[in-house]
């Protein structure tokens, strides 16, 4: 799919959007990051497939438990964003570089890197897919 500067502009926003919100926990500016038909997939260090959690309550709700397990600060940087051209549906592939602040002390949590097939629903940008490819557990 060929898309204009515009376009691509608005899915780097996006991606920037639902890092932003899972760190500040603005579940309203999340939930909107997703697609009502969502689903989302991760492998951590090339271990079993986690998921697929199917619809925009399932990772919702995976979120929310992963905020709640959580007694730092976390960074989302995504990093890297270009367009997978060789695909019919518009397919990102961006870096993950994931920090966390507890007690003063930041440290590098993990780093990956995120597949997301995007899709325009009511004239704004979602994450239809996302599935996300962690270097390590943490």
């Amino acid at each position: 799919m060929s898309l204009t500067v515009e376009q691509k502009l608005e899915i780097h926003e996006l991606l920037s959007r639902a890092a932003y919100a899972y760190d500040e926990r603005d579940m309203k500016m999340l939930e909107a990051s997703f697609s009502e038909s969502a689903s989302f997939t991760m492998r951590i260090a090339g271990g079993d497939l986690v998921g697929p959690f199917e619809g925009r309550e399932a990772i919702m709700a995976l979120m929310s438990g992963s905020m709640n397990d959580q007694t730092d600060v976390r960074r989302h940087v995504v990093s890297n964003i270009f367009f997978d051209n060789n695909n019919p549906e518009t397919t990102v592939v961006s870096n993950l570089t994931l920090m966390a602040t507890e007690n003063g002390v930041t440290q590098l949590l993990t780093t990956g890197v995120y597949y997301d097939t995007v899709v325009e629903e009511g004239g704004q940008w979602c994450i239809r897919q996302r599935h996300i490819d962690l270097d390590k557990a943490y």
